[in-house]
């Protein structure tokens, strides 16, 4: 393996690189994008089980004691579950946006390295090709051991371009896949939760002030 790193040639480094980052990020992001990471059984059983504004407090408590992006949503319309709908829902679509970037977090690195890994691979085959002709110059076609070096550049860095592009590519559209996935669930319990805060507001009094002379 070591030897095959030598006989690719400069372009082998940043293939490295590019293979670490896609492993490193492929790792962190199938640890934090688990569904029971995001979307917390916890939260959703306290949101289900909101009867009245006395339970909101238990809510926010909970909210509290898991932290992470479905917590942070809810907690934002905890927060300001007094103000008029329109506005808890801006809110929430706010402190959404916020957290999706949380969710997507390292994938733009990921399909950068999907995308650049092959035209590096494809950039050791120039090379590569560049080596043969000029070694053909001048040893000319029938030294075949003289362009071994060449060939051999030309096909390791298109092989491990291609294998570090293409994992890289299908993890980036399985996990933007997964992302788009959660925030559509997110986005269901926060409209389950804001229906909940709105019709204890309608269900509330209105303040009535007292007339002069009334008893």
């Amino acid at each position: 393996m070591l030897e095959l790193f030598k006989q690719g040639g400069i372009l082998m480094y940043p293939l490295a690189l590019c293979s670490v980052m896609a492993v490193a990020i492929i790792l962190e992001r199938w640890y934090n994008l688990r569904h029971s990471g995001v979307i917390r059984s916890e939260i959703i059983q306290v949101i289900e089980n909101i009867k009245g504004p006395e339970d909101l407090g238990l809510a926010y408590s909970i909210c509290e004691k898991n932290p992470g992006p479905f917590s942070s949503i809810v907690l934002t319309a905890l927060r300001m579950k007094d103000l008029p709908k329109e506005e808890i829902k801006e809110a929430i679509l706010d402190a959404g946006r916020q957290q999706t970037r949380r969710l997507e977090r390292g994938l733009v690195v990921l399909e950068t390295v999907a995308g650049i890994s092959p035209l590096l691979g494809i950039l050791g085959t120039v090379f590569g090709m560049i080596t043969i002709f000029h070694d053909i110059t001048q040893f000319g076609i029938g030294q075949a051991s003289a362009l071994a070096s060449g060939i051999q550049l030309a096909l390791i860095t298109t092989a491990t371009g291609l294998c570090i592009g293409i994992p890289a590519l299908v993890g980036f559209n399985y996990f933007t896949n997964k992302v788009e996935g959660l925030v559509l669930e997110l986005e269901y319990y926060a409209g389950v939760l804001l229906n909940k805060l709105d019709s204890f507001q309608q269900a509330r009094p209105a303040f009535s002030p007292k007339r002069k002379g009334a008893k």
